[in-house]
């Protein structure tokens, strides 16, 4: 038995909030793991899911916005490097050791390239409420306990809901 702390890879694709950060971290405060953060820079979602995920929350300047489109690869990656330093700080800012990369490609391939690299026992993936992939099993959480072999925990953005 070794005295290694156990690693946890966090999949996010937004910034955690101070209150995501400490409700996430709780599940685990007693073993002390390290966070190995990713976040995609190039998610290359659906638009006709991106308009009926805004249309189900009733969002519907979000919808208009995702039909009129960007294609900014560039704002993409420096949103995705904000992200990842804004989750670093929130999760050091509750005590626990988090490093992190944004990344390209799909995310629940990095899933498995990190869990066979830190050997970590656990995934965590924060989304926003996608209704479409939720629904349907096609979201990263659903993907990844398909194919990964350890526990994936979803959690919504903002919020004490775990999918």
């Amino acid at each position: 038995m070794t005295d290694a702390s156990p690693t946890i890879v966090l999949l996010t694709e937004q910034a955690l909030t101070p209150g995501d950060a400490a409700r996430i971290t709780a599940f685990h405060a007693d073993d002390s793991p390290a966070y190995r953060v990713v976040v995609p820079a190039d998610t290359e979602r659906s638009l006709l899911v991106d308009v009926l995920d805004h249309l189900s929350l009733l969002e519907l300047r979000e919808a208009l916005d995702a039909v009129r489109g960007r294609d900014d690869d560039a704002g993409d990656r420096a949103a995705a490097g904000q992200a990842l330093a804004a989750t670093l700080a929130e999760l050091k800012a509750v005590g626990v050791e988090a490093t992190g990369e944004v990344v390209a490609g799909d995310p629940v391939d990095t899933l498995a390239a990190q869990i066979a690299t830190t050997g970590a026992t656990e995934v965590v993936v924060v989304t926003r409420l996608h209704a479409v992939e939720d629904t349907f099993h096609t979201d990263w959480a659903s993907r990844a306990r398909e194919r990964l072999g350890v526990p994936v925990l979803h959690v919504y953005a903002g919020s004490s809901w775990v999918g």
